[in-house]
């Protein structure tokens, strides 16, 4: 048995639920990675937008290591931004920046976690006062507990978009069966449901 490093086990965590998400991007037209698929208008692209917010705010400016500097776009988590900014890409944001953005926040994000033990202490402007000091520890799981939140709605849009499954490339988790055995399970899930709602 190897010798326990708890840095490196976060890090993975965090690194397969980045994966996951962006994955979900792969194959779609601007159309479909853009486009709103609930009433509050979850979207893939957004959802990789929104979370390359996350990791550049709470390893960069809780940190004191901000990536953005001086004069972040108008989606930044700041007074002025727009409601919702960070989680849908306007016509003129392409898709490649956003990706791209993605992965120079984890870059920014894994330089921190690499330059500060567990327990360097932070300090998160957008938190109240009293609790704004944390532990790089408590952010990366945070921060693990968020993505992993984005990329299981990513899940659920892009099933919705054009019937895909999986958590990462050649591990999809979804055992045995293909589209005829999922309609069918979903066919009696939609059976024992009615009948439910029927004696309920």
């Amino acid at each position: 048995m190897t010798t326990p490093d708890p840095k490196a086990d976060l890090l993975r965590y965090l690194q397969e639920a980045r994966d996951a998400l962006l994955w979900k991007l792969d194959g779609l037209s601007e159309y479909d990675i853009r486009r709103p698929l609930t009433p509050t208008g979850t979207n893939l692209l957004g959802l990789v937008k929104h979370t390359a917010g996350v990791e550049l705010g709470y390893f960069g400016d809780t940190f004191g290591r901000p990536f953005f500097g001086e004069n972040p776009p108008a989606w930044w988590y700041t007074q002025d931004a727009e409601p919702e900014a960070d989680m849908w890409a306007t016509p003129d944001e392409s898709s490649e920046d956003i990706a791209g953005l993605y992965r120079r926040a984890w870059e920014h994000a894994d330089a921190t976690i690499a330059a500060l033990p567990l327990d360097a202490t932070g300090h998160v402007p957008w938190w109240p006062e009293e609790r704004r000091e944390t532990t790089l520890h408590h952010i990366l799981v945070r921060v693990i507990a968020d993505t992993s939140r984005h990329a299981g709605h990513a899940d659920i849009v892009r099933e919705l978009i054009d019937g895909a499954v999986g958590l990462t490339p050649g591990k999809d988790s979804m055992g045995p069966g293909g589209r005829d055995r999922w309609e069918a399970h979903r066919r009696r899930l939609e059976e024992a449901a009615r009948q439910a709602g029927a004696t309920g």
